[in-house]
């Protein structure tokens, strides 16, 4: 225990930023900052026997005004509140190097070290130091100066002498005190002992260290703010240290009461099927002990109340009276919209067609769908109408459309995804008697939206899949049929929940796998993709507009002509990316230069740019404000092509690929819309057996065996075989191979580009490099309808192909197709496969006059 001490008259000052050492504590700190090692080094560590140090406390200026007398570091006088007890008024001004202005405490502690160590020098010559300190005793500043790195200070002590001390020890409100601080004291003590089952070790210094001691040990060992424990170290008074020092440890022991009183009574009523309210009744029991639960309501009559005020139906008002003990499930009961509904605008037909042409480019027939569908809205509100599905590629606009829908109608929009979706309790919701139940999507979407008529996307209702777990498309049923959704049961609920006011509107990339009863119930809307008029239409009005504002550009600094503009390449503009490489541009009026790809072919041209400095923190500057341009940059067929990289289409690539026998080209269509398919066919010595690769499914494969058989049934009628009854297979093997292995490949529209393939193997002669087809073909040569004309007429098109072959029966399929596609193409119906093999080969088929077809 510290011990009576002779100070020196200077001391080394060691700062604590916010924090105070009081007589009697032992801290460990650590030793860092150059300032400190130094000090440690030479005052501590370099010296025989314990050396000593002064504890000063410190604070920045711009904090709430010092407790007692302080310093200011950045004066070069003593702070003029301040008055130094004994002490001169001047002080030096302590030079310290990029530091902010403190305050410096008047009063600190000197303190002695009781264990030094030494951290492992590191490759920079950091030293780390360790060192345990004991307070020893008051002291005040009289000066403040530099020892080179650190601080010193003239002190002069605080104690009291042995004198002073014993008639103090006689002063009748001393005795008093004592007493109280020591009452209390023992009162924590044995407190504390009851609860941590500790021996009486601590008890042992009440007896044997003085009391004024005593008090300083004592609140040192609390955590109070600083401000009282600046206020316990300028208690130089010992009657006033008792004073101070009783009142903390007073408030010490009754929080500690109060906190055993709060756990006793929480613990009394709880019995073991209520332990999962042990937080609540902590936090009731709170309130009583502070007094302000008397406004404060039953959560339990808050939650019934709310339930009163959800409007629900009678028969589930009586059984969620009955779920009471089950909070989550009842306020979810409470929180879904039973009878709440947004308010329906006006319908405003017009405005809702110049939404949807402001919004959507083409799509003329989609769009008059839907003002029919609007229109019939507006003439009976509660008409039953039909579910709308709408079908097509990706980024054609689907989601937008059914936004378009709820705006127009003034409703909320609440989107459900369903892509991946094989679970059933995805639609229904888990039973509460599994472990981690909840709601299925549709009733959790209601009460996020939290009325009960929204518009309700079922995106991507293509994709969702069946295992074990059910069928979420057969869930789906009940929720689309109007006669069945008035009482929707969600197994989590349990209870019947009205779903007819809800519009569902619904997307898919195909229709081919959404189940035909789950498609009987809503009208399929195909979306095609655009044709590039439109394509281009829609970059120059919707999409550049759009980039240029999210880089902070406009057209007056950047234009991009039609003329140059790749309408094949759309799609770059939705997610532009920046060009590693810089270029270094020479610059007039002295700029020394700017690293910028993009201006690289304008400012090449000794074009004048205009440059000013802006200010750091000035928000919303617009580049175009920043760099002001004589002439806008405008971009070339050169930039272009640095920008977006080689052309995806050179218009060559079907006149390359058909150059030899046994290749044919073929039109397709995917998720993604239409797209050219080549079919290559090759013989080889064999036993007559046909292979087939590309990832191909069941269908058409066999299409490939249908294709074969007719080519083998026709071939001395085709002039592929000398006579009939000759095996075209005889001794050899056919291989057909669809390109782009990695991705698969499906349907009966490759019947006819198969046979075309095959004959133009066995004839040795070549497929026109300039026409593609597609159409399904029977066992007997019948060319049979397909579906996806346009977008294949499309791709066609993009890809530089001029003529046409379709099945008969798609011609009415034609009038979707743009007049300005087809003004470009070369249709050419087949009603039989000899129709297709009169236009596939140049000049027509020359054996067509010898068949018997």
């Amino acid at each position: 225990m510290a011990e009576s001490v002779e100070l020196p008259s200077r001391l080394a000052i060691l700062p604590f930023r916010n924090k105070v050492l009081l007589p009697g504590a032992i801290i460990r700190i650590r030793c860092t900052s150059p300032t400190s090692v130094k000090l440690v080094e030479q005052e501590l560590w370099q010296r025989e026997e314990k050396g000593m140090i002064g504890i000063l406390p410190v604070r920045d200026a711009a904090e709430v005004k010092p407790v007692g007398p302080t310093m200011s570091q950045g004066l070069d006088s003593l702070d003029q509140n301040s008055k130094l007890q004994g002490g001169s008024s001047d002080s030096h001004k302590p030079d310290i190097k990029n530091q902010n202005d403190v305050h410096w405490h008047n009063r600190g502690v000197a303190a002695r070290a009781l264990h030094l160590s030494r951290g492992v020098e590191k490759p920079s010559g950091r030293v780390t130091y360790i060192v345990v300190l004991e307070g020893l005793c008051r002291f005040s500043v009289q000066e403040l100066s530099t020892r080179g790195t650190y601080h010193t200070a003239r002190i002069s002590s605080l104690e009291m002498t042995k004198t002073e001390m014993e008639q103090v020890e006689q002063d009748p409100d001393f005795i008093m005190l004592s007493r109280q601080f020591k009452a209390t004291a023992t009162e924590l003590i044995s407190l504390l002992e009851q609860k941590q089952k500790t021996g009486g070790r601590t008890k042992v210094l009440l007896e044997t260290v003085p009391v004024q001691k005593l008090a300083d040990i004592f609140v040192a060992s609390f955590e109070i703010s600083f401000e009282e424990q600046l206020s316990m170290l300028d208690a130089v008074d010992p009657k006033v240290r008792l004073s101070k020092a009783t009142e903390l440890v007073d408030r010490h022991l009754q929080s500690i009461r109060v906190a055993e009183k709060i756990s006793q009574k929480v613990e009394g009523q709880l019995s073991k099927s209520q332990k999962e309210f042990l937080l609540r009744q902590q936090m009731r029991a709170i309130k009583e002990e502070l007094g302000d639960d008397d406004d404060d309501e039953d959560d339990l009559e808050a939650l019934e109340r709310k339930m009163e005020s959800a409007g629900m139906p009678q028969n589930i008002w009586k059984h969620s009276h009955r779920e009471l003990s089950s909070r989550a499930y009842l306020e979810l009961l409470a929180d879904l919209p039973w009878q709440k509904a947004s308010k329906e605008i006006e319908l405003d037909l017009r405005a809702a067609q110049e939404r949807l042409e402001r919004d959507h480019f083409g799509l003329v027939k989609v769009k008059q769908r839907i003002i029919e569908y609007l229109a019939v809205r507006k003439l009976k509100p509660d008409a039953r109408g039909p579910v709308l599905c709408f079908v097509g590629p990706p980024g054609v606009g689907k989601t937008s459309l059914a936004s378009s829908i709820a705006a127009a109608l003034g409703r909320k929009f609440v989107r459900i995804s369903l892509g991946g979706v094989k679970d059933e309790a995805d639609i229904r919701g888990h039973r509460r008697t599994y472990i981690g139940s909840m709601p299925g999507r549709l009733i959790d979407g209601l009460k996020r939206v939290a009325v009960c008529n929204p518009v309700m996307l079922l995106d991507e209702i293509d994709k969702t899949g069946s295992d074990i777990r059910g069928d979420p498309a057969s869930a789906l049923l009940e929720v689309l049929d109007p006669e069945q959704n008035k009482t929707f049961n969600d197994h989590y609920l349990n209870v019947p929940f009205d779903l007819s006011k809800v519009i569902f509107v619904a997307t898919a990339n195909r229709a081919q796998p959404i189940p035909p009863p789950l498609l009987d119930r809503m009208e399929v809307i195909e979306l095609p993709g655009y044709t590039p008029e439109e394509k281009l239409s829609i970059a120059m009005r919707h999409l550049i507009p759009r980039v240029l504002e999210q880089h902070g550009l406009s057209s007056e600094f950047l234009q991009i002509p039609e003329v140059w503009f790749d309408v094949n390449e759309v799609q770059f503009l939705k997610q532009p990316e920046e060009k590693e490489q810089e270029q270094f541009v020479p610059l007039n009026k002295g700029m020394e230069g700017l690293a910028t790809p993009l201006m690289e072919n304008r400012l090449a041209d000794s074009a004048e740019v205009e440059m000013e400095v802006i200010p750091m923190g000035v928000n919303n500057q617009d580049i175009s404000n920043t760099f002001r341009v004589t002439s806008p940059l405008v971009v070339d067929e050169a930039m272009l092509e640095k920008v977006l990289g080689p052309p995806k289409f050179d218009g060559r690539e079907a006149e390359q690929r058909v150059a030899t026998p046994g290749v044919s080209v073929g039109l397709v269509w995917t998720s993604f819309g239409g797209e050219v398919q080549f079919v290559e066919a090759t013989a080889m010595v064999g036993k007559g057996e046909l292979h087939l690769t590309g990832q191909l499914g069941d269908v058409i494969k066999e299409s490939a065996q249908i294709a074969l058989t007719w080519v083998r049934t026709r071939a001395a009628d085709l002039r592929l075989a000398a006579a009939e009854g000759i095996n075209l297979l005889e001794g050899r093997d056919v291989h057909i191979h669809f390109p782009a292995g990695a991705v698969p490949k499906d349907g009966p529209s490759a019947g006819v580009t198969l046979v075309t393939a095959l004959v133009s193997l066995f004839s040795q002669k070549r497929m026109r490099s300039d026409t593609a087809m597609t159409g399904e073909m029977t066992l007997r040569g019948l060319v049979l309808p397909v579906g996806g004309i346009k977008d294949k007429i499309l791709a066609a098109h993009r890809y530089g192909i001029k003529r046409v072959i379709l099945p008969e029966k798609n011609l009415k399929d034609l009038a979707e197709v743009p007049s300005s596609v087809l003004n470009n193409l070369e249709i050419h119906l087949a009603k039989r496969m000899e129709d297709v093999l009169e236009q596939a080969f140049e000049g027509g088929c020359p054996w067509r006059q010898h068949s018997k077809l």
